[in-house]
């Protein structure tokens, strides 16, 4: 049996990306609603990946689909809240990644909600897999946790 999922503190990740939440990520209940957190370890992940150069999302040959998510939540994250999304590779595979995140609100010690988000890289028009272009290898070093 797998251990039960806890919060992380901000050392467990590699890279941070500083994300602000907006009045409409709020749900009735007055927390971030749970598809917020996706949508943020999306944001997380491609903003890092076009910073680092490594990622034409109009015309580059090779894109990242998204095959895989998982999230767990230990504590709420609301509106006018900031969320510092961790970031570090948990696996590197020939033509996959898998990315582990965890979401920060504001100044808090412990994540929030902790995920995986698996991208598969792919020819941009015959969406087959390809191996993880060099320029992405280069990238994704800096955010290994146990370099290959």
């Amino acid at each position: 049996m797998s251990e039960r999922p806890h919060p992380l503190p901000r050392s467990h990740f590699l890279r941070f990306e500083t994300i602000a939440t907006r009045w409409m990520d709020n749900d009735a209940y007055g927390h971030v609603n749970n598809v917020v957190h996706y949508s943020l370890f999306d944001t997380a992940v491609n903003r890092y990946l076009i910073e680092a150069g490594a990622l034409d999302i109009h015309a580059g040959a090779v894109i990242g689909l998204v095959v895989e998510t998982r999230c767990h939540y230990f504590e709420s994250i609301a509106f006018p809240q900031t969320v510092h999304a961790g970031l570090r590779v948990a696996h590197r595979g020939r033509t996959s990644v898998q990315y582990e995140l965890g979401l920060f609100a504001d100044d808090a010690p412990l994540s929030a909600a902790v995920g995986r988000f698996v991208h598969v890289y792919v020819d941009r028009e015959t969406r087959r897999p390809v191996p993880l272009p060099d320029i992405l290898l280069a990238a994704l070093a800096p955010l290994q946790a146990n370099p290959a």
